[in-house]
């Protein structure tokens, strides 16, 4: 494992601030004076490769290849959602990002942890998204109005999730029965006793059977438990294939990094699940015939490899009565997902003008 070369911090020449990656300027750049930092993309590396990993050799020596950020972090979790939040020492964390709980303790450098060797960097300005957050708080019909008023954009944070993606070699054979359609005329009486005939479409069933290959390239896990993952997947994708960069310490300054708590053994299930969804339908695709039944697949995995990413994404989390909401934003492609409450004010007075006008509408067409 190459080495990472990294200051603990990235000072601002002009003004001693500590620099912050800067997604619309895509530089360090200090978040005080707004001086961009001499950094260039590849100074600080991991060796300036993105790597596949073999997953059975990962899998069996899974805990002696314990590796850090090598950088300076602190880690914290949250004793209310369980997410682990690892970021900057200078950090001062007093509620938790992903829940706004106040339950949050520091927890010991996990040595097991596998540290991720690529990311999509953010791109998406924090300003953009919080245009974005007031126009979304506001089109929130069904929102209390007090909701929309607050906007709550001072709860955005920048946060990088964990994913694991998964590279895999496919050879299925499948078989199957056929069903093709065919049409017989059948007689029959109809309700005042006469003769008619029909066409009853019945099935000629045949076996079949096949091959198909098909290679998996970047099956995507989310290694988070912080964010909501029916938000999650509304914000998906995030194009690790051809986008990803070498991790980097400078792509992370000032965000928060969430370390995984889905590991690469419980994602290699995951994933192999979801491959073997996508080959179950592939091959049901190539089998012929009008419809079919009782099909079987047996697939041969091989080559199969993984890495482990970062993505970013903008996080906006709010109390609102007892109720934690999320919002979350692709920091890549700026796709929008979000929660809120329910105002059943709204709501009954709704129902109450449906029944009104449809009472009227019953009353105008009475004779």
């Amino acid at each position: 494992m190459a080495e990472v070369s990294a200051l603990r911090k990235h000072p601002c020449p002009e003004c001693g601030g500590d620099a912050e990656w800067n997604a619309t300027k895509q530089a360090l750049a200090c978040p005080y004076c707004g001086t961009i930092l001499p950094w260039k993309n590849g100074e600080i590396s991991l060796g300036g490769a993105i790597v596949e990993r073999d997953l059975e050799q990962a899998l069996a020596t899974l805990g002696s290849d314990a590796r850090g950020f090598k950088t300076e972090k602190k880690s914290v979790k949250c004793e209310s959602c369980q997410a682990i939040s690892i970021f900057d020492p200078d950090r001062a964390a007093q509620r938790c990002d992903f829940c706004a709980s106040p339950s949050i303790v520091p927890i010991d450098d996990l040595k097991d942890a596998i540290t991720p060797e690529s990311l999509l960097p953010a791109v998406v300005p924090a300003t953009a998204v919080r245009d974005q957050l007031r126009t979304w708080y506001g089109s929130r019909w069904w929102a209390p109005s007090k909701l929309k008023r607050a906007a709550l954009t001072d709860t955005l944070h920048g946060i990088y999730l964990p994913y694991w993606t998964f590279d895999a070699h496919v050879d299925a054979a499948w078989s199957a029965e056929s069903g093709y359609y065919y049409y017989e005329t059948e007689t029959y009486r109809d309700s005042n006793g006469r003769t008619a005939s029909r066409q009853v479409r019945r099935i000629r069933w045949e076996n079949s059977s096949g091959r198909l290959t098909h290679f998996f390239d970047d099956d995507a896990v989310p290694g988070t438990v912080g964010v909501h993952t029916a938000l999650l997947r509304e914000v998906e994708p995030f194009p690790t294939i051809k986008d990803l960069k070498p991790y980097e310490p400078a792509y992370v300054r000032g965000w928060t990094v969430e370390r995984y708590q889905v590991d690469l053994r419980q994602a290699s299930r995951i994933s192999k699940e979801q491959m073997d969804t996508t080959i179950r339908a592939l091959c049901s695709r190539d089998v012929p015939g009008d419809t079919q039944r009782n099909l079987q697949v047996d697939s041969v995995y091989q080559g199969r490899t993984f890495k482990h990413v970062l993505v970013p994404v903008w996080l906006a989390t709010y109390t609102y009565g007892s109720k934690s909401f999320q919002v979350v934003v692709n920091g890549y492609t700026g796709k929008m997902a979000g929660e809120h409450p329910l105002s059943w004010v709204k709501i009954t007075l709704a129902v109450v003008a449906a029944v009104v006008v449809i009472l009227i509408i019953a009353a105008l067409n009475q004779p």
